[in-house]
């Protein structure tokens, strides 16, 4: 019995033995947040291996741009399609049981795609990936929120959510190993972490839903609060005092409201919506941009696939954290002191970066391309904590996994006509550069959303903790 305690708390996301902490910024340990990272890099490197591939496909079964275009175009449609069902599993079952399962089948996709006979399977089997990776992300939203506190949201949040921004890895090792062993060889050999990961995250604890929301609620009283470790695979049992006070429910599963008056009331929520809808935009032109740039410096400057992929690949990397860094540490600063403060820096980065994208593609050399590119990558990355961790501060507890969602939702909208719309645009005029500049209008004006949700955010981030304090 002493033993089998003991190996619970031992697992990662077990509470400590003395409870949780109103001013612990890690009640639960960093190791649930380690996971939910590695979750998100696998996601994406699997996701983008068809970038760094992409020229070597194309020469083996000759279809048009167009044609490839359209692959992440019906990969995101696909993935849109499960979102709000996802959010369902997410805010009812046990969200670490989805994600393990989930990330398993990834991996069964990765495999087919590079075991693929024709390009019919081949495509079919990159829009059945794109669908089970989006079922992850309503329930991995939902499970930072409960691990970590307010203070502690913008990082964790920032660097599993920039996770999203780093298909640069993928695109790096595909073209890498596509040049060296084949393009089939980098599907094959990505469907092994893809199951080792799925049994990292079936070893995590499900956390008690709200918790952390509670703590923070009553962390005036100074009151340090008990937490027991679940049983395998469900809730945390409720504990006396202040932050327990609702029924407890059944392992791994949580009591919600019917589903479509849980839906309208999380797409009340403004500061979701536009924030939403402004990183949906700047996702629209980030992902028909540097989906195509390894291409772009093909067709443009000469550069082999793999050199063209390794240094595109290698730019967004670096860019997209020190941009995350860089905006979470700023934005610490101007949170509590400026009205919205995290949105502020969140919106200029969108709007700035974009801009500066727009500037980049006017150069003739790579030289002089790829330091602006770079630029302009990090600054835009300053939004990935920001906006993230904001839709986690005005979303309640009990439908986090439905507003992650919504955001989930609308990122795929974003990523599936970017491509496309290069794509087709690049096949009408002859010109990627002329296609790539038909989305970076709409990227600035996605900042100016961002910009404008500040109006909303303390009052709706206010009313979530008030909820949990009356709860």
């Amino acid at each position: 019995m002493v033993k089998a305690v003991s190996r619970e708390r031992r697992r990662l996301g077990s509470p400590p033995p003395d409870g949780i902490s109103p001013t612990d910024p890690n009640p639960f340990g960093w190791g649930p947040f380690i996971v939910l990272f590695i979750v998100g890099m696998v996601d994406r490197i699997e996701a983008n291996l068809m970038s760094g591939v992409l020229p070597l496909v194309q020469a083996e079964w000759g279809f048009s741009d167009t044609a490839a275009g359209s692959i992440p175009t019906a990969s995101a449609l696909a993935a849109a399609a499960v979102a709000l069902p996802a959010g369902y599993l997410a805010d009812r079952y046990s969200r670490t049981r989805i994600i393990a399962i989930v990330v398993f089948c990834w991996a069964l996709a990765t495999l087919g795609s590079g075991l693929a006979a024709g390009f019919a399977i081949f495509y079919l089997m990159r829009v059945l990936l794109a669908a089970a990776e989006n079922i992850d992300n309503p329930a991995v939203g939902s499970l930072l929120a409960d691990f970590y506190p307010a203070a502690t949201r913008m990082q964790v949040y920032g660097w599993t959510r920039m996770t999203t921004y780093l298909g640069g890895v993928g695109t790096l090792l595909g073209g890498v190993i596509g040049q060296a062993f084949g393009w089939r060889a980098a599907f094959l050999l990505m469907a092994i972490p893809g199951v080792l990961t799925a049994f990292l995250v079936w070893r995590l604890r499900e956390p008690e839903r709200g918790v952390i929301d509670r703590m923070m609620a009553t962390a005036g009283a100074g009151k340090q609060e008990p937490a027991q470790a679940p049983p395998d695979g469900g809730m945390v049992p409720p504990q006396p005092g202040p932050i327990d006070a609702d029924p407890a429910p059944e392992p791994g599963t949580a009591v919600k409201p019917p589903f479509w008056p849980q839906v309208r009331e999380v797409l009340a929520i403004r500061t979701l919506i536009m924030v939403s809808l402004g990183v949906m935009i700047l996702t629209l032109g980030l992902g028909g941009v540097y989906y195509w740039l390894p291409s772009l410096l093909v067709r443009t400057f000469g550069l082999g696939a793999g050199a063209a992929s390794s240094l595109t690949g290698a730019t967004t990397i670096i860019a997209v954290v020190t941009g995350t860094v860089a905006g979470a540490r700023i934005a610490k600063r101007l949170h509590g002191r400026v009205k919205g403060g995290r949105l502020l820096v969140g919106g200029t980065g969108i709007a700035v970066g974009s801009a500066l994208l727009g500037c980049a593609l006017l150069m003739n050399s790579p030289y002089t391309m790829v330091p602006l590119v770079f630029l302009a990558a990090a600054i835009s990355s300053t939004a990935i904590p920001t906006c993230t961790a904001s839709i986690a501060d005005v979303v309640g507890a009990k439908s986090r996994g439905v507003g992650f969602a919504v955001l989930q939702f609308l990122l795929t909208l974003g990523a599936a006509f970017g491509p496309l719309i290069v794509g087709i645009s690049s096949d009408a005029t002859g010109s990627l550069i002329t296609a790539m500049y038909v989305l970076i209008v709409p990227m600035v004006l996605g900042g100016l959303v961002v910009l404008a949700s500040r109006g909303f955010y303390e009052k709706e981030a206010a009313r979530v903790l008030q909820q949990a304090r009356d709860s």
